[in-house]
């Protein structure tokens, strides 16, 4: 059996035509009703006609165009304006009466071309209905018809404000579905930048390391190797993050962490840098985005160490607190940058947005001796 959910749902599919008409087909009923005779709209003060079946005629007039209010307002408001006309000048005053305000809302909410027209041609149209009303014998003053005028006019003003409120929130969506996109842009530019960066630095830094060890077979085959192994890596890390990029992907697939740093370590050290590894304290159980981030920092700082101070000794030490978790990787700047590829400066632009963005707080300066430091702490249980 179908929930009340799936059914709303089902209902919200159809077509608007088809939504709109058991109102109208309400509205007809209802005034067909004995008891609503003459308790409709009475502009004019004249004595109600007895129902009859123009009667019938004239309030199918004024309801059933309500069917198509909103996909062609335009049209519903005329018949509807010209079944009460009819309504008034034949003194029926029945409740169907009550289809034009609906009207009015509906075209002031739906009706997208010649607004101003519709305005003026019906506005225009109101004083010979006026002057007809005064000739069938109506005793309204002047005062009554314009009172008359104004109250017409709100409906159509509800129905602007509610065309107005819908095209604001339209716009604010499309706001927001662009700033979506961009910042998912950006995060995507951010991981392809901290994958392949890190992976194929080390694989330069090999290779070049690599045409110096011609004399030495063992060593170059296991440089060699090396580079295979970082190649091969490179394409995990690169289809894992597609996988993770792909609206149906598991949510079990994995993310680095900081767990993962002495492998990360050990890969640079396979690249011929010397990086001394020190962990504080243990991981917290919800450690959310933290252990991400705090692997990105120590990735992107190491993958510097590689381009910028090949050779020199780097120290990467981490702290595990209760409320946030400490980063920090320095070089002593003894190293050399002969055989560096370059770099473009964004990842410690990215660095610092990823850290702040989760509340923490960044720094990368040079140190004294010639080599750099890098600073963050990152708060803990942040979502994952």
């Amino acid at each position: 059996m179908m929930d009340l959910r799936q059914v709303s749902e089902l209902w919200r599919r159809c077509d608007v035509t088809l939504r709109d008409l058991p109102f109208a087909l309400l509205a007809f009923a209802v005034s067909l009703v004995p008891a609503f005779h003459g308790n409709g709209t009475q502009l004019g003060n004249m004595p109600a006609r007895p129902f009859d079946a123009l009667g019938i005629l004239v309030v199918a007039l004024e309801c059933l165009p309500l069917i198509v209010r909103r996909r062609w307002p335009a049209t519903s408001l005329v018949l509807v304006t010209l079944g009460f006309v009819l309504d008034q000048f034949l003194a029926y005053h029945t409740l169907a009466g009550t289809a034009l305000p609906i009207a009015l809302i509906s075209a002031g909410a739906h009706l997208e071309r010649h607004r101003r027209v519709t305005v003026l041609v019906l506005s225009a149209a109101y004083v010979p209905f006026v002057l007809v009303l005064n000739l069938l014998g109506s005793t309204e003053q002047v005062a009554d018809y314009l009172l008359f005028f104004a109250a017409l006019a709100l409906p159509w003003g509800i129905g602007t404000w509610l065309r107005s409120t819908r095209a604001a929130e339209a716009e604010r969506r499309r706001h927001v579905a662009e700033a979506t996109r961009a910042a998912e842009r950006t995060r995507i530019a951010r991981e392809l930048h901290d994958v392949v960066t890190h992976h194929v630095t080390a694989m330069v830094v090999q290779a070049e390391a690599a045409r110096y060890l011609t004399a030495a077979p063992e060593r170059l085959d296991s440089t060699l190797s090396s580079v295979t192994d970082t190649g091969r890596r490179a394409i995990a890390d690169l289809r894992q993050m597609l996988d993770l990029l792909k609206a149906e992907h598991d949510a079990d697939v994995g993310t680095p962490s900081a767990g993962e740093l002495r492998t990360l370590v050990e890969q640079t050290r396979q690249a011929g840098q010397p990086v001394e590894f020190t962990e504080e304290g243990n991981a917290a159980r919800s450690a959310g985005d933290t252990e991400f981030v705090a692997y990105r920092v120590v990735q992107e700082s190491l993958t510097n160490a590689l381009k910028y101070a090949h050779g020199s000794r780097t120290e990467v030490r981490v702290r595990h607190g209760e409320k946030e978790m400490t980063v920090e990787v320095s070089t002593d700047g003894t190293g050399s940058r002969a055989a560096s590829p370059g770099g473009s400066g964004r990842g410690l632009t990215g660095l610092r947005e990823r850290v702040e963005s989760v509340g923490g707080e960044f720094s990368a300066d040079r140190q004294a001796g010639g080599g750099f430091l890098v600073q963050a702490r990152i708060p803990s249980g942040g979502p994952a």
